[in-house]
């Protein structure tokens, strides 16, 4: 909790005088009493006000806007196959969206001097509201102007939406005591369109015997005084955005301010490996590496230990930065981890991403180079500077939707995992095995000899929730075999799958870990029926996260990456910041547009 003072009264005025039109503040002096004539401040977290007859031509009529003018902002979208009106932002995102409608909706109430104060411990991820049931009334003539200004909606649920600036849908709601309040946002393909599902709920408190009942349960508080003390505490404690933004204060009590046993207190990061398989440098090494093996212990390399489908790279990372930045606001840091090798369009000035060059963190300087991802992942906890807590990546795997910590890891520190439904074939790794099978049979025979049990289902190409403890635990228990695996240059048969598999086994051994469960799909663009399964996952984008893996080459390459390239493209169309601005990357404004500050 902040001040007691208004941290935002200045900005909320000034906002309102550049953003609104005399004409139209001087019809709010005459429509409303004074108390609601601030209303209209919200317009600080809206995009530029957009004139009744621009509406008009958005639904059909033929006066063109100008290419510039505020007209260009509204667009007119599909939402669950009914027709809406949508702010056009470039930059648009889930996080941002969700931050945007819960601050234009405490900035109309704060402009109007209406009591509220936000709610936590309401279930889903949406942020909250709460005003006494006496002053329904003002709100509903307050958030009537609002919509009437900037088209958005009103409902009881996301499928059940209606505009806001009717007399009708309020009437309708007279006996809802919760509302979902949404400015839909969408970004300038129309691919990406944020509705009701990134809306702000509004609560109605009745008031009875001098307190304030909540109209449903949350885990906090449901019953306060009517006569309580708020104060002020950060927008982004009721709505997640990434550490480089703000998004302002609101009004809440003590209790919904303090820190909850569901809050993940901890820090998160994030790790990719990639590498550009392309570059002649790099190949070049490799080739020397491969056609070097002279030792004589040395097992024959499997067909897939180091064929060229393992290192093609269609920028994959890019989108799945994209994913990250769109669906995963809450991670602290990036740590891409690499061979010397830096993508042409990534953004290295960005305050949270950092390049990691594999001499950085390989305890043994003679395993390099190397070019087995078990070797390299078996070296991910060391890092500098990496957090406890800590997802793992390939640049393969994308996040779909919306993601939250408690997918990952619990706020108590465990992690999850995620098992697969295929099965680590029985008998000891051998040479003939896949490197996939054989990494899995080693991690079996370790966890057997360790706690006595014997595991039998392979992980999901997910990203994996790892702790740094644990992986450093792992090397020192299990000193010979990761010894082994860091010094594999390509895939072997003795490789142990450490951070993708041991490091789940072993930490849920030690209570350390519980099987979680995630909305995943995995798709091989080998598959004949992969462009069938691409374009139901663009329809439906009802996947928590899902891997797209090419596992051998292609017979036309060139059509496989035309067809990955165009869902990439589809389905991200938004830039990240880890982006460079330029030919080869456009840049995503900062602010997104949505009222947020970096």
């Amino acid at each position: 909790m902040v001040s007691l003072d208004n941290p935002e009264a200045s900005a909320l005025v000034s906002t309102y005088r550049s953003l609104v039109p005399v004409r139209a503040r001087r019809k709010i002096v005459r429509r409303v009493p004074q108390p609601l004539r601030n209303a209209v401040m919200a317009a600080l977290a809206l995009a530029d006000a957009v004139r009744t007859a621009t509406v008009v031509w958005m639904l059909g009529g033929r006066r063109k806007p100008a290419r510039h003018s505020a007209a260009a902002l509204l667009k007119v979208v599909k939402v669950g196959g009914r027709h809406a009106r949508a702010t056009l932002v470039p930059g648009a995102t889930a996080w941002a969206a969700r931050a945007r409608n819960l601050h234009i909706v405490v900035a109309a109430l704060e402009a109007a001097d209406i009591d509220y104060f936000c709610v936590r411990g309401v279930s889903g991820p949406l942020p909250c509201v709460a005003v006494p049931s006496g002053s329904r009334g003002d709100v509903e003539e307050v958030l009537r102007l609002v919509f009437g200004r900037n088209p958005g909606y009103v409902g009881t649920s996301a499928a059940r939406m209606h505009p806001g600036a009717s007399a009708k849908t309020w009437r309708r709601l007279t006996s809802t005591k919760v509302l979902r309040l949404a400015w839909y946002v969408c970004d300038p393909t129309g691919e990406l369109v944020f509705g009701a599902e990134s809306g702000c709920d509004l609560e109605f408190w009745t008031e009875s015997d001098g307190r304030l009942v909540a109209p449903r349960p949350n885990r906090v508080v449901t019953e306060v005084p009517a006569a309580r003390e708020t104060g002020w505490a950060p927008q982004t404690l009721f709505s997640t955005v990434p550490p480089a933004y703000t998004t302002g204060y609101a009004r809440t009590l003590p209790e919904f301010a303090a820190p909850l046993p569901e809050d993940h207190l901890f820090p998160i990061d994030v790790v990719y490996t990639w590498v550009d398989g392309d570059d002649p440098k790099w190949r070049a090494v490799r080739d020397a590496v491969r056609d070097g093996k002279t030792e004589a212990d040395a097992p024959p390399l499997h067909e897939q230990a180091a064929n060229d489908s393992r290192y093609t790279s269609r920028d994959e990372l890019l989108f799945s930065l994209r994913a990250l930045h769109q669906y995963a606001p809450w991670v602290r840091r990036i740590h891409l981890v690499t061979a010397g090798q830096v993508p042409r369009w990534l953004n290295t000035d960005h305050p949270g991403l950092r390049v990691v060059d594999h001499r950085e963190i390989f305890s043994d300087p003679d395993a390099l180079p190397t070019f087995n991802s078990h070797a390299i992942e078996s070296q991910l906890h060391h890092i500098p500077n990496l957090a406890e807590h800590f997802l793992y990546l390939n640049d393969d795997v994308f996040f779909g939707r919306p993601v939250r910590p408690g997918q990952f890891f619990h706020p108590n520190g465990l992690t999850k995992f995620f098992m697969s439904k295929a099965l680590i074939p029985s008998g000891s790794a051998g040479p003939d095995d896949l490197p996939v099978n054989a990494a899995g049979k080693n991690s079996r025979g370790l966890i057997a000899q360790q706690f006595g049990t014997v595991i039998s289902q392979k992980m999901k190409h997910t990203p994996h929730a790892l702790r740094r403890s644990v992986l450093d635990e792992i090397e020192q228990v299990y000193a010979q075999a990761h010894r082994v695996t860091q010094h594999s240059r390509f895939r072997s048969p003795h490789d142990v799958p450490i951070a993708s598999s041991l490091h789940h086994y072993y930490a849920y051994h030690s209570a350390r870990a519980t099987v979680g469960d995630i909305r995943y799909v995995y798709i091989d663009l080998a598959d004949k029926l992969a462009q069938r399964r691409l374009n139901s996952l663009l329809a439906k984008r009802d996947f928590d996260t899902f891997c797209i893996n090419d596992t051998v080459v292609a017979d036309d390459p060139d059509a496989q990456a035309r067809m990955i390239d165009t869902f990439l493209n589809t389905y991200f169309p938004v830039p990240s910041p880890y982006e460079q601005a330029g030919a080869d990357a456009l840049e995503a404004p900062r602010t997104g547009g949505l009222g947020l500050s970096a």
